[in-house]
């Protein structure tokens, strides 16, 4: 709203997002997609109802009728954002909304195509994630587009990425989705467990893939930590004004044991010489 459609929003670092079920009674027709809240719980400043929109059967009263509700629940002002991947979708909300109620029109606040920018840089797409996934909603039939996407996850590689491909396939139309299967199972640098690979590829095996991405990066954080301990004892050893010889430091530089290398920190607290760092039998009989 702020940087694609100039919304002025109030200055707050509070932000957090609200129940999407809104209603102060009971009801299946007035929840949004997401309502996002800015300032403290007990004097929100701003409200933004939030709804995807692919094609025109929400019927815009509706719009005014979530407003309304979200306003007598928060009692404070109201923006419904509208994220609208088709050019004539969103000149349809783009018009004031009639509630019907004698002078209240609400006005949504419409994110089109137009307003989205077609992100076909692999590198602005990991600097914006959120940005490339719309992209991918509103110009997704632009092959760079979603090349830049895929090529985006490859290289973010977090817990994150996953959740950006669902959203972007959630978003985008059958035959966008049919464009980032094709490309993201032809991509070998980051297999992805969408429901394309579920179908093709067989449950088990794609959660394979999935649980060896997660073993990988079991393996990495346990990697970063015997490095972290080899300094740490690299450190303590150097502070207690041991002269440390190449045999010996090489030895503690290529141990990739976390337990022996948190035991060495150990005996390097109170050890009175470099070979009492690894003598195990008197560790043991200590």
């Amino acid at each position: 709203m702020r940087d694609l459609l100039g919304v002025e929003l109030p200055a707050t670092p509070l932000v957090r997002v609200e129940k999407s079920t809104f209603n102060t009674r009971r009801s299946d027709d007035i929840e949004s997609d997401l309502v996002v809240v800015l300032g403290p719980p007990q004097t929100a400043a701003h409200a933004i109802i939030v709804e995807v929109q692919q094609d025109k059967s929400k019927d815009p009263k509706q719009l005014a009728r979530y407003a309304a509700a979200l306003w007598l629940m928060l009692r404070c002002d109201v923006t419904v954002l509208l994220v609208c991947p088709d050019r004539g979708v969103a000149d349809h909300y783009a018009q004031p909304i009639d509630s019907g109620l004698s002078g209240y029109r609400l006005q949504a606040q419409v994110l089109g195509p137009d307003d989205i920018p077609v992100i076909t840089d692999p590198q602005e797409a990991v600097a914006r994630p959120a940005l490339s996934i719309m992209a991918v909603m509103a110009h997704g039939r632009d092959h760079k587009v979603v090349e830049a996407f895929v090529m985006a996850l490859a290289e973010l590689r977090d817990e994150h990425a996953a959740k950006y491909y669902e959203y972007a396939y959630s978003m985008s139309a059958p035959d966008v989705r049919r464009l980032l299967e094709e490309i993201i199972m032809t991509s070998t640098t980051w297999p992805v467990y969408s429901p394309f690979a579920r179908e093709h590829y067989g449950r088990g095996q794609a959660e394979g893939k999935a649980e060896g991405r997660a073993e990988g990066r079991a393996e990495g954080r346990a990697e970063g930590k015997a490095e972290e301990a080899v300094r740490m004892l690299l450190l303590v050893l150097g502070a207690r004004g041991f002269d440390i010889p190449d045999d010996m430091r090489t030895r503690i530089s290529t141990c990739a044991d976390l337990a022996q290398l948190e035991s060495w920190a150990t005996r390097a607290v109170t050890a009175q010489s470099l070979e009492d760092l690894f003598d195990e039998t008197g560790a043991q009989h200590q």
